[in-house]
């Protein structure tokens, strides 16, 4: 099957003789690049479309590929997609050198389209698994923390914010189990004062903490905050924005009466500070919310062994040493 380039076509598989899609008429391309051949749609996103595609240079290898079609009135509009999906490349070229991000393995135009190509991820989403068993626990979300948590740290090392994580954006890995951080659409490089166009929507409404929101701040405490976020909607099934509609930001300090699953009041405090909605009173690094879900261990020594008592031999032994030395 021949998968059609149309981001606006609903139909878009063909059969590999047709020359032209046979439900929006549009010319069909066999490959991208001459080797990246498109297998069939996997979703659509804010700027177009995402495909599973297989590399034909590398044995069919299975791969990714993102079609930056984004339909916007006005210049600053689609050059700010453009943008965007440039900045979604170079970061992910930033951070190749983690096994829990996908690599970027190329970025061209072709066709009036701009492509972004990077590594398939087999496995779902953690808001899919969410929908298909439920809540997760307490000790399932201290085993995501600990996993997601140092991959934060490396891309806050690297200078880079994600400044979009929600459940959709963490994919578990079906081989090895291990989670793996998705689009970095909108991840940009930290400085000192980071602020965003008026009108540009940053973020995820109800994962994105209040001062992302209302002035594009990002920094690493935004960060934490949309993974406490995401761990309340994991622990609840409520999604965070439904809250903010009836609260504002009040539910951040609530969040216990919508959880019917046992917390630990360990884990409890490491939400409650995630979500904290003044920033000054958050957690500031991967690292501090890393130490207190794995507090320093206190080493116990094991008390001496006890003395040992003189034996009978070395009682004799001693005795025959006294009486030789006695005749000297």
């Amino acid at each position: 099957m021949i998968c059609c380039l149309n981001p606006d076509c609903d139909k878009p598989l063909n059969p590999d003789t047709h020359k032209h899609c046979e439900n929006c008429g549009t010319t069909l391309v066999a490959f991208l690049r001459n080797h990246y051949k498109i297998v069939k749609p996997l979703g659509r996103g804010g700027f177009g479309k995402t495909y599973l595609a297989e590399d034909t240079d590398k044995l069919n290898e299975p791969c990714v590929v993102k079609q930056l079609a984004y339909q916007a009135q006005g210049t600053w509009a689609a050059n700010k997609a453009k943008d965007l999906f440039e900045q979604e490349a170079k970061q992910l070229q930033r951070l190749n050198a983690n096994s829990q991000i996908p690599t970027l393995l190329a970025y061209f135009e072709e066709g009036n389209f701009w492509y972004l190509v990077q590594e398939f991820v087999d496995g779902g989403d953690l808001l899919k698994e969410l929908n298909e068993k439920g809540t997760f626990s307490d000790i399932k979300i201290r085993e995501l923390l600990l996993d997601v948590l140092p991959i934060l740290k490396f891309i806050h090392e690297k200078g880079v914010i994600h400044r979009d994580l929600k459940p959709e954006n963490i994919m578990r890995r079906q081989d090895d189990g291990k989670l793996v951080l998705i689009d970095f659409g909108v991840a940009k490089l930290a400085t000192p004062s980071m602020m965003t166009r008026i009108g540009t929507q940053i973020g995820s409404q109800g994962y994105a903490s209040l001062e992302q929101i209302l002035h594009g701040q990002a920094n690493p405490s935004t960060d934490l905050f949309s993974l406490g976020a995401s761990c309340f909607h994991l622990l609840s099934q409520t999604h965070p924005y439904n809250l903010c509609i009836q609260k504002g930001y009040d539910w951040v300090n609530s969040w216990r009466e919508q959880v019917s699953t046992k917390v630990t009041p360990e884990l409890g405090h490491i939400l409650d500070k995630l979500l904290k909605s003044n920033p000054e009173e958050r957690y500031k690094s991967a690292i501090e919310v890393l130490d207190d879900l794995q507090p320093p261990q206190v080493v116990i020594l094991p008390p001496p062994p006890p003395t040992p008592k003189p034996t009978i031999l070395t009682s004799i032994k001693a005795g025959i040493l006294a009486t030789l030395f006695s005749r000297l």
